[in-house]
């Protein structure tokens, strides 16, 4: 039997009435002198994650011996990077200065979507780089042929279809759960493990195929970036010189970075089963790769990148002209 909020039994055609109420985001701490201080703090980390971002598209888009494919990629990652953050951190920001913290169902879902939407194709974006530096180093007298700029934008649309229709099949899904007498998500946004909690159906069939939807559609372009390092690893290996050794690896150090940031903390979050939930561990995790990530991403692409360093003074100077 299920509860409502008065003590009464609620019957099953009115197991929805809170998925129509909508939930109460509980956020990263419900201790009320902590919210003006992670208010400044979140609210800095986004200005600097949207202000970089903006710089390295810019910067890209300015200078014309950046008009590569790699950077291609790395200006749609960035683009996607202030998506994937203005999905979440204002509706957080403005539950830490709110006494309410709400947001309805349909906004709910709304926010999962574009919340798994934005982080696949980031996840496609970075394995899309991964195959150009495949093609750079394995095979660089076919660069242009292959990488040309026809195959960049097919795989660009195709890193967002994908995702698109993997965010549709979860949220579809997600709306056919009841949700009764508990409607408080732990967490600071709509996130998929969270809102299974809340949910008063069976959600084993639901897990199943989240959890293999989810590793299909996460593990393909993990492989790929594993696959393409493989055969960097090998060909990098057969160079002679240490020097050229080294080239090689630079080229793809910062990419790597990326990568290990964005997928370590992925997998500690989704690929565990629902009963190995835990709150405070997997809120500080996703804060990992939905703030701090997108936020280091344009230092991290730029402090060790020559090429970057010339488009950003250029830009500044074109600025400051």
């Amino acid at each position: 039997m299920v509860l409502g909020l008065d003590g009464k039994p609620l019957d099953s055609s009115s197991s929805h009435i809170f998925s129509d109420s909508g939930f109460i985001l509980l956020g990263l701490s419900s201790n009320p002198q902590l919210q003006k201080p992670l208010f400044a703090i979140f609210l800095i980390m986004y200005l600097v994650t949207v202000v970089g971002n903006v710089l390295i598209i810019l910067a890209i888009h300015s200078d014309p011996r950046l008009h590569t494919p790699m950077y291609f990629f790395l200006s749609n990652l960035s683009f996607m990077d202030i998506c994937f953050t203005t999905v979440t951190v204002p509706k957080m920001l403005v539950n830490l200065l709110s006494e309410t913290k709400a947001i309805s169902f349909v906004g709910c879902l709304v926010q999962m979507y574009f919340f798994m939407a934005c982080g696949n194709t980031d996840s496609y974006l970075l394995a899309s780089m991964a195959i150009d530096r495949l093609v750079a180093i394995c095979h660089p007298f076919h660069y242009n042929r292959v990488m040309n700029p026809r195959r960049c934008l097919l795989m660009l649309l195709g890193s967002c279809t994908i995702s698109h229709l993997h965010s549709l099949l979860r949220v579809l899904l997600m709306s056919r759960l009841s949700f009764c007498a508990s409607h408080v998500i732990k967490h600071f946004f709509c996130d998929t493990q969270p809102v299974l909690k809340l949910s008063c159906s069976d959600t084993s069939s639901s897990q199943i195929v989240v959890m293999t939807e989810t590793l299909a559609v996460i593990a393909t372009p993990f492989l790929c970036i594993l696959f393409s390092y493989l055969r960097i690893i090998v060909t990098v290996l057969r160079i002679p010189s240490a020097a050229g050794k080294w080239k090689a690896f630079s080229t793809c150090s910062s990419h790597l970075t990326v990568v290990a940031l964005f997928y370590g903390s992925i997998t500690y979050v989704y690929f565990r089963p629902l009963s190995m939930y835990s709150v405070v561990k997997d809120r500080v995790a996703t804060v990992m790769y939905t703030v701090v990530t997108p936020m280091l991403n344009p230092f991290i692409y730029s402090l060790r990148n020559k090429d970057m360093k010339r488009g950003l003074r250029k830009l500044r100077d074109r600025i400051h002209s």
